[in-house]
């Protein structure tokens, strides 16, 4: 069941995407990062968490196309991506074809605006394997 402090959280969370702004969790009893954002650390039970915004910087650690008609939007890629600080997330690699993303690629995140709210996406980075 969701507290209003949970929701509190996740609220400043998405409102740091929507301002264009990705930012995760950062315990400041055990050092880890956390994401997606709670409100005590999974891994020490601290409530001492800051935002911190990450490097970006993340490898492909699963992929998979979903396919639909080109009038439905066309194919699309969804990945799995483990940040350098040591979080996963789901999210998509976009820029390029859906089946063109590999695991063990080198990617960087940057936030984009989709149905007017802010969404964490992921570019390739050249030579990224």
């Amino acid at each position: 069941m969701s507290t209003a402090n949970e929701q509190g959280i996740q609220a400043r969370h998405q409102a740091e995407l929507d301002a264009g702004r990705f930012l995760i969790q950062h315990c400041g009893d055990c050092g880890r990062h956390v994401y997606y954002p709670r409100e005590v650390c999974p891994h020490c039970g601290s409530s001492t968490l800051d935002l911190v915004p990450p490097q970006g910087t993340g490898t492909v650690h699963a992929a998979t196309t979903v396919r639909r008609k080109p009038d439905a939007g066309g194919d699309y890629n969804v990945s799995l991506i483990d940040l350098d600080e040591g979080v996963r997330l789901m999210s998509r690699v976009e820029g390029v074809a859906p089946t063109a993303v590999a695991i063990g690629r080198r990617v960087k995140a940057r936030v984009t605006q989709h149905n007017g709210a802010g969404l964490v996406v992921f570019d390739l980075l050249e030579g990224g394997a």
